[in-house]
Protein backbone atom coordinates (compact mmCIF):
# COMPACT_ATOMS: atom_id res chain seq x y z
CA UNK A 1 0.00 0.00 0.00
CA UNK A 2 1.17 3.41 -0.92
CA UNK A 3 2.15 6.00 1.57
CA UNK A 4 -0.23 9.36 2.29
CA UNK A 5 2.82 10.88 3.46
CA UNK A 6 4.32 12.76 0.75
CA UNK A 7 0.63 14.13 0.18
CA UNK A 8 -0.16 15.28 3.91
CA UNK A 9 3.20 16.82 3.51
CA UNK A 10 2.90 19.03 0.21
CA UNK A 11 -1.07 19.82 1.41
CA UNK A 12 0.99 21.21 4.63
CA UNK A 13 2.92 23.71 2.63
CA UNK A 14 -0.20 24.32 0.62
CA UNK A 15 -1.77 25.34 3.71
CA UNK A 16 0.70 27.37 4.85
CA UNK A 17 0.45 29.19 1.34
CA UNK A 18 -3.13 29.92 2.14
CA UNK A 19 -2.34 31.31 5.60
CA UNK A 20 0.35 33.94 4.01
CA UNK A 21 -2.26 35.60 1.22
CA UNK A 22 -2.05 33.16 -1.39
CA UNK A 23 -5.42 31.56 -2.81
CA UNK A 24 -5.77 27.73 -3.55
CA UNK A 25 -6.40 28.26 -7.39
CA UNK A 26 -2.79 29.76 -7.15
CA UNK A 27 -0.96 27.59 -5.15
CA UNK A 28 -2.32 24.19 -5.73
CA UNK A 29 -1.80 24.10 -9.20
CA UNK A 30 1.93 23.68 -9.14
CA UNK A 31 1.66 21.50 -5.89
CA UNK A 32 -0.28 18.96 -7.99
CA UNK A 33 2.31 18.78 -10.44
CA UNK A 34 4.43 17.11 -7.68
CA UNK A 35 2.44 14.40 -7.67
CA UNK A 36 1.34 11.33 -10.43
CA UNK A 37 -1.98 11.50 -11.66
CA UNK A 38 -3.53 9.73 -9.52
CA UNK A 39 -2.76 11.00 -6.39
CA UNK A 40 -4.01 14.38 -7.46
CA UNK A 41 -7.43 14.01 -6.22
CA UNK A 42 -6.46 13.36 -2.96
CA UNK A 43 -4.37 16.29 -2.70
CA UNK A 44 -7.05 18.67 -4.09
CA UNK A 45 -9.33 17.06 -1.31
CA UNK A 46 -7.37 17.22 1.78
CA UNK A 47 -6.42 21.32 1.00
CA UNK A 48 -10.12 22.04 0.00
CA UNK A 49 -11.85 19.90 2.85
CA UNK A 50 -9.17 21.54 5.47
CA UNK A 51 -9.72 25.13 4.51
CA UNK A 52 -13.29 24.51 4.46
CA UNK A 53 -13.31 23.02 8.08
CA UNK A 54 -10.03 25.26 8.69
CA UNK A 55 -11.42 27.54 11.97
CA UNK A 56 -13.64 24.30 13.40
CA UNK A 57 -9.93 22.49 13.40
CA UNK A 58 -8.15 25.43 13.94
CA UNK A 59 -9.62 26.16 17.32
CA UNK A 60 -9.72 22.07 18.34
CA UNK A 61 -5.98 21.78 17.58
CA UNK A 62 -5.28 25.28 19.54
CA UNK A 63 -6.71 23.63 22.49
CA UNK A 64 -4.74 20.92 22.32
CA UNK A 65 -1.55 22.31 22.35
CA UNK A 66 -0.02 24.24 25.53
CA UNK A 67 1.79 26.64 23.30
CA UNK A 68 2.21 27.42 19.74
CA UNK A 69 4.48 26.23 17.57
CA UNK A 70 7.54 29.08 16.17
CA UNK A 71 7.04 30.50 12.88
CA UNK A 72 9.89 28.34 10.98
CA UNK A 73 7.91 25.38 12.21
CA UNK A 74 4.47 26.66 10.99
CA UNK A 75 3.90 23.97 8.60
CA UNK A 76 3.68 21.41 10.76
CA UNK A 77 0.76 22.80 12.75
CA UNK A 78 -1.02 22.88 9.09
CA UNK A 79 0.41 19.04 9.15
CA UNK A 80 -1.33 18.31 12.03
CA UNK A 81 -5.10 20.32 10.74
CA UNK A 82 -4.68 18.19 7.74
CA UNK A 83 -4.66 14.76 9.98
CA UNK A 84 -7.45 16.18 12.22
CA UNK A 85 -9.66 16.88 9.21
CA UNK A 86 -9.50 13.11 7.83
CA UNK A 87 -9.60 12.10 11.72
CA UNK A 88 -13.34 13.85 11.69
CA UNK A 89 -14.04 14.25 8.00
CA UNK A 90 -12.91 11.67 6.27
CA UNK A 91 -12.85 7.63 5.89
CA UNK A 92 -9.52 7.33 6.48
CA UNK A 93 -8.52 4.47 9.20
CA UNK A 94 -7.23 5.84 12.27
CA UNK A 95 -3.96 4.11 12.28
CA UNK A 96 -2.66 5.72 8.62
CA UNK A 97 -3.84 8.98 9.51
CA UNK A 98 -1.70 8.54 12.68
CA UNK A 99 1.46 6.55 11.49
CA UNK A 100 1.87 8.70 8.10
CA UNK A 101 1.32 11.99 9.29
CA UNK A 102 4.22 11.35 12.04
CA UNK A 103 6.32 10.10 8.68
CA UNK A 104 5.59 13.09 6.97
CA UNK A 105 6.80 15.48 9.81
CA UNK A 106 9.99 13.52 9.55
CA UNK A 107 10.09 13.67 5.82
CA UNK A 108 9.68 17.31 5.91
CA UNK A 109 13.07 17.40 8.40
CA UNK A 110 11.02 18.21 11.49
CA UNK A 111 11.88 14.80 13.50
CA UNK A 112 11.72 17.18 17.07
CA UNK A 113 8.32 17.53 16.73
CA UNK A 114 7.18 13.99 16.19
CA UNK A 115 6.67 13.47 19.59
CA UNK A 116 4.75 16.37 19.59
CA UNK A 117 2.65 15.42 16.43
CA UNK A 118 2.08 11.93 17.61
CA UNK A 119 0.96 13.20 21.32
CA UNK A 120 -1.46 15.78 20.32
CA UNK A 121 -3.21 13.17 17.15
CA UNK A 122 -3.67 10.42 19.54
CA UNK A 123 -5.37 12.18 22.11
CA UNK A 124 -7.40 13.59 19.42
CA UNK A 125 -8.54 10.55 17.75
CA UNK A 126 -9.00 9.16 21.48
CA UNK A 127 -10.68 12.10 23.42
CA UNK A 128 -13.18 12.77 19.96
CA UNK A 129 -14.06 16.43 18.82
CA UNK A 130 -14.05 18.77 21.55
CA UNK A 131 -17.67 20.44 22.35
CA UNK A 132 -17.36 23.95 21.20
CA UNK A 133 -19.87 27.23 21.94
CA UNK A 134 -17.61 29.22 20.03
CA UNK A 135 -19.73 30.52 16.45
CA UNK A 136 -16.46 30.08 14.61
CA UNK A 137 -16.03 26.67 15.24
CA UNK A 138 -19.36 25.37 15.21
CA UNK A 139 -19.95 27.18 11.76
CA UNK A 140 -16.74 26.93 10.64
CA UNK A 141 -16.16 30.81 8.97
CA UNK A 142 -14.56 33.64 10.64
CA UNK A 143 -16.70 35.64 13.03
CA UNK A 144 -17.07 38.78 11.59
CA UNK A 145 -18.31 36.66 8.16
CA UNK A 146 -20.77 35.30 10.45
CA UNK A 147 -22.18 38.79 12.11
CA UNK A 148 -22.44 40.01 8.78
CA UNK A 149 -24.63 37.23 7.17
CA UNK A 150 -26.63 37.50 10.24
CA UNK A 151 -26.85 41.33 10.60
CA UNK A 152 -28.23 40.82 6.36
CA UNK A 153 -29.73 37.47 6.43
CA UNK A 154 -31.44 37.34 10.14
CA UNK A 155 -33.99 34.33 9.06
CA UNK A 156 -31.14 32.53 6.50
CA UNK A 157 -27.71 32.86 7.82
CA UNK A 158 -27.31 29.91 9.42
CA UNK A 159 -28.64 28.02 5.57
CA UNK A 160 -26.13 29.81 4.01
CA UNK A 161 -23.25 28.63 6.43
CA UNK A 162 -24.63 25.45 6.28
CA UNK A 163 -24.77 25.53 2.32
CA UNK A 164 -21.16 27.30 2.36
CA UNK A 165 -19.75 23.80 3.95
CA UNK A 166 -20.93 21.69 1.59
CA UNK A 167 -19.14 20.34 -1.89
CA UNK A 168 -21.04 22.24 -4.09
CA UNK A 169 -22.50 19.87 -7.08
CA UNK A 170 -21.06 19.67 -10.62
CA UNK A 171 -23.04 21.56 -12.76
CA UNK A 172 -22.85 21.85 -17.05
CA UNK A 173 -24.20 24.37 -19.53
CA UNK A 174 -24.95 22.45 -22.61
CA UNK A 175 -23.67 24.60 -25.65
CA UNK A 176 -27.33 24.75 -27.54
CA UNK A 177 -25.45 24.98 -31.06
CA UNK A 178 -24.49 21.47 -30.82
CA UNK A 179 -27.19 19.64 -28.74
CA UNK A 180 -29.94 20.47 -26.60
CA UNK A 181 -30.54 19.73 -23.02
CA UNK A 182 -32.74 16.73 -23.40
CA UNK A 183 -30.38 15.41 -26.16
CA UNK A 184 -26.91 15.70 -23.99
CA UNK A 185 -29.11 14.32 -20.70
CA UNK A 186 -29.72 10.90 -23.07
CA UNK A 187 -25.47 11.29 -23.96
CA UNK A 188 -24.91 11.34 -20.34
CA UNK A 189 -27.51 8.67 -19.32
CA UNK A 190 -25.88 6.34 -22.30
CA UNK A 191 -22.61 6.74 -20.49
CA UNK A 192 -23.81 5.69 -17.33
CA UNK A 193 -24.03 9.47 -15.40
CA UNK A 194 -26.87 10.30 -13.60
CA UNK A 195 -28.03 13.85 -14.18
CA UNK A 196 -30.92 15.95 -14.14
CA UNK A 197 -32.38 19.56 -15.42
CA UNK A 198 -31.59 22.19 -13.27
CA UNK A 199 -34.72 24.09 -12.57
CA UNK A 200 -33.66 27.38 -14.00
CA UNK A 201 -31.17 27.73 -16.42
CA UNK A 202 -32.52 26.64 -19.66
CA UNK A 203 -29.28 24.63 -21.08
CA UNK A 204 -28.04 23.58 -17.18
CA UNK A 205 -27.13 20.15 -16.22
CA UNK A 206 -26.46 19.18 -12.82
CA UNK A 207 -24.77 15.69 -11.94
CA UNK A 208 -25.23 13.59 -9.21
CA UNK A 209 -21.99 13.42 -8.39
CA UNK A 210 -18.84 15.02 -9.99
CA UNK A 211 -17.13 13.30 -12.53
CA UNK A 212 -13.86 14.31 -15.01
CA UNK A 213 -14.39 16.58 -17.30
CA UNK A 214 -12.64 13.96 -19.83
CA UNK A 215 -15.12 11.35 -18.80
CA UNK A 216 -18.24 13.67 -20.64
CA UNK A 217 -19.45 13.28 -24.27
CA UNK A 218 -17.95 15.23 -26.29
CA UNK A 219 -16.31 17.78 -24.01
CA UNK A 220 -12.96 18.10 -25.79
CA UNK A 221 -15.57 19.37 -28.63
CA UNK A 222 -17.26 21.66 -27.15
CA UNK A 223 -20.56 19.72 -26.32
CA UNK A 224 -20.79 21.81 -23.14
CA UNK A 225 -18.67 23.79 -20.29
CA UNK A 226 -18.62 23.54 -16.20
CA UNK A 227 -20.87 26.46 -14.88
CA UNK A 228 -22.68 26.72 -11.88
CA UNK A 229 -26.61 27.42 -12.40
CA UNK A 230 -26.54 30.79 -10.93
CA UNK A 231 -23.91 32.17 -13.30
CA UNK A 232 -26.01 30.64 -16.20
CA UNK A 233 -29.36 33.15 -15.62
CA UNK A 234 -27.00 36.13 -16.96
CA UNK A 235 -27.79 35.41 -20.64
CA UNK A 236 -31.36 35.27 -19.88
CA UNK A 237 -31.26 38.67 -18.57
CA UNK A 238 -29.53 40.31 -20.98
CA UNK A 239 -32.26 40.31 -24.04
CA UNK A 240 -29.37 39.65 -26.54
CA UNK A 241 -30.55 39.68 -30.49
CA UNK A 242 -28.72 39.25 -33.92
CA UNK A 243 -26.63 42.36 -34.78
CA UNK A 244 -25.78 43.68 -30.96
CA UNK A 245 -22.56 44.64 -29.67
CA UNK A 246 -21.77 43.54 -26.77
CA UNK A 247 -19.18 43.76 -24.03
CA UNK A 248 -18.32 41.20 -20.98
CA UNK A 249 -16.38 43.42 -18.88
CA UNK A 250 -14.16 41.54 -16.04
CA UNK A 251 -14.22 38.30 -18.14
CA UNK A 252 -12.14 35.55 -17.17
CA UNK A 253 -12.31 32.81 -16.87
CA UNK A 254 -14.99 33.47 -19.78
CA UNK A 255 -17.75 31.38 -18.74
CA UNK A 256 -20.17 34.03 -19.37
CA UNK A 257 -18.22 35.08 -22.67
CA UNK A 258 -19.00 31.70 -23.86
CA UNK A 259 -22.37 31.08 -22.72
CA UNK A 260 -23.45 34.98 -24.96
CA UNK A 261 -21.80 33.64 -27.93
CA UNK A 262 -23.84 30.42 -27.75
CA UNK A 263 -26.90 31.84 -26.76
CA UNK A 264 -26.22 34.92 -29.60
CA UNK A 265 -24.08 33.64 -32.48
CA UNK A 266 -25.40 36.07 -34.56
CA UNK A 267 -23.96 38.95 -32.85
CA UNK A 268 -21.98 41.31 -34.37
CA UNK A 269 -19.36 41.36 -32.11
CA UNK A 270 -18.37 40.16 -28.30
CA UNK A 271 -15.41 42.06 -26.53
CA UNK A 272 -14.36 40.19 -23.57
CA UNK A 273 -11.74 42.73 -21.42
CA UNK A 274 -10.21 41.59 -18.30
CA UNK A 275 -7.21 42.96 -16.58
CA UNK A 276 -5.33 39.74 -15.81
CA UNK A 277 -3.04 38.75 -18.22
CA UNK A 278 -2.65 35.39 -16.07
CA UNK A 279 -6.42 34.57 -16.29
CA UNK A 280 -6.99 35.59 -19.85
CA UNK A 281 -5.80 32.92 -21.51
CA UNK A 282 -8.50 30.69 -19.77
CA UNK A 283 -10.65 32.90 -21.80
CA UNK A 284 -9.28 32.20 -25.21
CA UNK A 285 -8.96 28.28 -24.09
CA UNK A 286 -12.55 27.66 -23.84
CA UNK A 287 -13.19 29.78 -26.96
CA UNK A 288 -11.16 27.56 -29.03
CA UNK A 289 -12.68 24.41 -27.23
CA UNK A 290 -15.96 25.85 -27.84
CA UNK A 291 -15.03 26.90 -31.85
CA UNK A 292 -16.09 30.07 -30.63
CA UNK A 293 -14.84 33.65 -31.67
CA UNK A 294 -14.53 36.66 -29.48
CA UNK A 295 -12.29 39.78 -29.20
CA UNK A 296 -9.84 39.82 -26.23
CA UNK A 297 -8.45 42.96 -24.62
CA UNK A 298 -5.96 42.92 -21.69
CA UNK A 299 -7.57 46.04 -19.43
CA UNK A 300 -8.78 47.74 -16.45
CA UNK A 301 -12.49 47.74 -17.45
CA UNK A 302 -13.04 51.21 -15.64
CA UNK A 303 -10.40 52.62 -17.60
CA UNK A 304 -12.29 52.82 -20.87
CA UNK A 305 -9.82 55.47 -21.96
CA UNK A 306 -7.10 53.08 -22.51
CA UNK A 307 -8.68 50.63 -24.43
CA UNK A 308 -12.58 51.26 -25.81
CA UNK A 309 -12.50 52.16 -29.32
CA UNK A 310 -15.52 55.04 -29.11
CA UNK A 311 -18.17 52.39 -30.30
CA UNK A 312 -20.49 52.11 -27.57
CA UNK A 313 -22.52 48.72 -26.87
CA UNK A 314 -25.56 47.72 -27.17
CA UNK A 315 -25.49 44.88 -24.39
CA UNK A 316 -22.79 44.96 -21.29
CA UNK A 317 -22.53 42.47 -18.79
CA UNK A 318 -20.98 43.67 -15.70
CA UNK A 319 -19.55 40.63 -13.30
CA UNK A 320 -17.94 43.08 -10.74
CA UNK A 321 -15.24 42.15 -8.33
CA UNK A 322 -16.11 40.99 -5.01
CA UNK A 323 -15.60 39.49 -1.89
CA UNK A 324 -17.01 36.05 -3.33
CA UNK A 325 -19.40 35.61 -0.64
CA UNK A 326 -21.74 33.62 -2.46
CA UNK A 327 -19.10 30.92 -3.52
CA UNK A 328 -17.52 30.05 -0.88
CA UNK A 329 -18.27 26.20 -1.16
CA UNK A 330 -16.10 26.22 -4.61
CA UNK A 331 -13.48 28.35 -3.05
CA UNK A 332 -13.08 27.36 0.51
CA UNK A 333 -9.93 29.45 1.18
CA UNK A 334 -12.11 32.83 1.29
CA UNK A 335 -12.41 32.03 4.33
CA UNK A 336 -9.21 32.23 5.36
CA UNK A 337 -8.39 35.28 2.51
CA UNK A 338 -11.66 37.21 2.94
CA UNK A 339 -11.06 40.00 5.89
CA UNK A 340 -14.43 42.70 6.48
CA UNK A 341 -12.09 45.67 5.54
CA UNK A 342 -12.15 44.32 2.34
CA UNK A 343 -16.10 45.18 1.63
CA UNK A 344 -15.91 48.56 1.59
CA UNK A 345 -13.28 48.97 -1.15
CA UNK A 346 -14.77 46.18 -3.29
CA UNK A 347 -18.12 48.61 -2.90
CA UNK A 348 -15.90 51.32 -4.77
CA UNK A 349 -14.45 49.78 -7.16
CA UNK A 350 -17.94 48.15 -7.84
CA UNK A 351 -19.69 51.17 -7.89
CA UNK A 352 -16.52 52.77 -10.33
CA UNK A 353 -17.07 49.85 -12.68
CA UNK A 354 -20.86 50.09 -12.75
CA UNK A 355 -20.48 54.64 -14.06
CA UNK A 356 -17.50 53.70 -16.23
CA UNK A 357 -19.70 50.92 -18.34
CA UNK A 358 -22.43 53.57 -18.33
CA UNK A 359 -21.05 55.54 -20.50
CA UNK A 360 -19.83 53.36 -23.19
CA UNK A 361 -23.82 52.23 -23.02
CA UNK A 362 -25.80 52.70 -26.48
CA UNK A 363 -28.65 54.77 -25.48
CA UNK A 364 -31.38 51.72 -25.60
CA UNK A 365 -29.22 49.95 -24.06
CA UNK A 366 -29.06 47.03 -21.85
CA UNK A 367 -26.37 46.54 -18.68
CA UNK A 368 -26.99 43.66 -16.48
CA UNK A 369 -25.21 44.28 -12.87
CA UNK A 370 -23.75 40.49 -11.39
CA UNK A 371 -21.89 39.78 -8.33
CA UNK A 372 -20.93 36.23 -7.13
CA UNK A 373 -21.79 37.85 -3.62
CA UNK A 374 -24.31 37.38 -0.74
CA UNK A 375 -23.32 40.84 0.69
CA UNK A 376 -26.22 43.33 -0.31
CA UNK A 377 -23.27 46.18 0.47
CA UNK A 378 -22.29 45.33 -2.89
CA UNK A 379 -25.38 44.13 -3.96
CA UNK A 380 -28.69 46.01 -4.19
CA UNK A 381 -26.61 48.99 -2.16
CA UNK A 382 -24.44 49.81 -5.19
CA UNK A 383 -26.87 49.74 -7.76
CA UNK A 384 -29.48 51.42 -5.56
CA UNK A 385 -26.17 54.06 -5.31
CA UNK A 386 -25.51 54.46 -8.79
CA UNK A 387 -29.40 55.31 -10.00
CA UNK A 388 -29.35 58.43 -7.33
CA UNK A 389 -26.36 59.77 -9.26
CA UNK A 390 -27.35 58.47 -12.76
CA UNK A 391 -30.58 60.03 -13.14
CA UNK A 392 -30.78 58.49 -16.48
CA UNK A 393 -30.73 54.93 -15.49
CA UNK A 394 -33.90 53.04 -15.86
CA UNK A 395 -33.93 49.96 -13.34
CA UNK A 396 -35.61 46.81 -14.87
CA UNK A 397 -38.04 44.50 -12.63
CA UNK A 398 -36.46 41.10 -12.59
CA UNK A 399 -39.72 38.79 -13.09
CA UNK A 400 -38.48 35.43 -12.14
CA UNK A 401 -38.68 32.30 -10.75
CA UNK A 402 -35.45 32.50 -9.13
CA UNK A 403 -34.02 34.27 -5.72
CA UNK A 404 -35.87 36.50 -4.01
CA UNK A 405 -36.75 39.98 -5.17
CA UNK A 406 -34.81 43.17 -3.10
CA UNK A 407 -34.98 46.77 -3.23
CA UNK A 408 -32.82 46.51 -6.77
CA UNK A 409 -32.13 42.94 -8.44
CA UNK A 410 -32.97 39.97 -7.56
CA UNK A 411 -30.40 38.17 -5.25
CA UNK A 412 -30.09 34.33 -5.01
CA UNK A 413 -28.57 32.48 -1.82
CA UNK A 414 -26.57 28.92 -2.07
CA UNK A 415 -28.00 26.35 -1.51
CA UNK A 416 -27.41 22.74 -0.24
CA UNK A 417 -27.88 20.89 -3.86
CA UNK A 418 -28.65 23.60 -6.37
CA UNK A 419 -27.04 27.11 -7.22
CA UNK A 420 -24.31 28.92 -5.70
CA UNK A 421 -24.94 32.65 -4.26
CA UNK A 422 -25.55 35.50 -7.09
CA UNK A 423 -27.01 38.76 -7.60
CA UNK A 424 -28.44 40.33 -10.61
CA UNK A 425 -29.95 43.68 -11.42
CA UNK A 426 -30.89 44.99 -14.76
CA UNK A 427 -30.03 48.42 -15.98
CA UNK A 428 -31.35 50.18 -19.05
CA UNK A 429 -30.65 53.43 -20.72
CA UNK A 430 -32.97 55.50 -22.52
CA UNK A 431 -33.34 55.95 -26.48
CA UNK A 432 -32.63 59.23 -27.14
Amino acid sequence: MQSHAPIRAIAAEVLLSVEQGQSLSQCLPPSLLRLPLNLRPQLQALCYGTCRWFHRLDDELQGRMKKPLKSHDRVVHHLMLVALFQLRFSQQATYAVLNETVEACRAMDKPHLTGLVNGVLRSAEREGAPATAKDTSRYSHPGWMIEKLRHNWPDDWQAIVDANNTQAPMTLRVNALRFSRDEYLQLLLDTGINASATRFAPHGIQLARPVPVDTLPWFAEGAVSVQDEAAQLCTTLLDLAPGQRILDACAAPGGKTCAILESCPQAAEVVAVDESAQRLPRVQENLDRLDLHASLLQADAADIDQWWDGQPFDRILLDVPCSASGVIRRHPDIKLLRRESDVVPLAQIQLGLLTAMWRILQPGGRLVYATCSVFPQENHRIVQRFCKQQTDAELIAIEALWGRSMPAGRQLLPLNDGHDGFFYAVLEKPAQ
